[in-house]
């Protein structure tokens, strides 16, 4: 047979094929964003865009300020603004300028993040994003309940659960964000939602380990334990002196009060107590 007829009649086999594969694909992604596998994806897929339109803000941020600090400079010539406006104008330039510069770092790292997600979508059998994501704020959760409900543990490091410390004030403030992302986050998030969650549960385990590092730091500097154990001690001396000298007065009193109602011996040639 001529190769062209054939090519003629089986052409749509070819199309028909790869219309079934796309569809087969489509259905995967969409079962898969519907049970939540793909959740990561989307939550950095939406982070990437909101960092992307935060680069074309600041950079149009910079022009602005760049024409007005030409401006400031121009009526700086004409004698007709100060010294310090112009400095402030160049001030807001450099602001911009690094905003602009932090805002395309924050794409670079979101690529690598969108990148890392697509990467790891897990199989049909292993756990959701969302479920791995929760394990790590009770693990977090956990670490910090030690603190709270381990004897030697709140010897050890006070700090760990005086609220007054700022690290352990910043902690605190970090858990009840994060309970609050979770609670908004529900069981089927948003990828904003998720993606807020996730932010919330990296700050607590930043928050978690600066004020472990703060309490070690401070319960472990040097003459800190001896000192403490010296004043306790001496307060303990203090309160046995006291109750020493309590004793004694109490001795005297009662053998003055009991030599004061004893009967007079009649031989006694001394007067009578009054």
């Amino acid at each position: 047979m001529d190769p062209l007829l054939l090519l003629g009649e089986w052409w749509w086999t070819a199309a028909v094929g790869a219309g079934g594969f796309t569809a087969g694909a489509l259905a995967v992604r969409r079962r898969s964003t519907r049970s939540g596998r793909r959740i990561a994806v989307d939550a950095a897929r939406h982070d990437l865009r909101a960092a992307r339109a935060t680069v074309i803000e600041r950079r149009s941020a910079v022009r602005v300020a760049r024409a007005e600090h030409a401006h400031i400079a121009a009526e700086r010539g004409a004698r007709r603004a100060s010294p310090e406006q112009v400095a402030s104008a160049k001030r807001m330039l450099r602001d911009a300028e690094r905003a602009a510069k932090a805002a395309v770092a924050d794409v670079r790292a979101r690529n690598a993040q969108l990148s890392a997600a697509r990467a790891s979508v897990p199989p049909a059998s292993a756990p959701r994003p969302l479920d791995r994501l929760r394990a790590q704020h009770d693990a977090v959760v956990a670490r910090w309940m030690q603190y709270e409900t381990d004897a030697a543990l709140q010897i050890a490091y006070p700090a760990m659960s005086d609220a007054r410390q700022p690290a352990t004030a910043a902690y605190l403030r970090a858990a009840g964000e994060a309970a609050e992302a979770r609670r908004y986050a529900g069981d089927a998030p948003t990828p904003a939602e998720y993606s807020a969650y996730r932010d919330a549960v990296a700050r607590l385990a930043r928050a978690l380990d600066v004020a472990e590092y703060a309490a070690r730091h401070a319960d472990a500097a040097p003459g800190a334990a001896a000192g403490w154990q010296d004043a306790a001690q001496e307060a303990f001396a203090r309160s046995s002196e006291a109750i020493d000298r309590t004793a004694r007065a109490a001795a005297s009193a009662l053998a003055a009060w009991n030599a004061r109602r004893r009967p007079r011996d009649p031989d006694d040639p001394r007067p009578p107590r009054r």
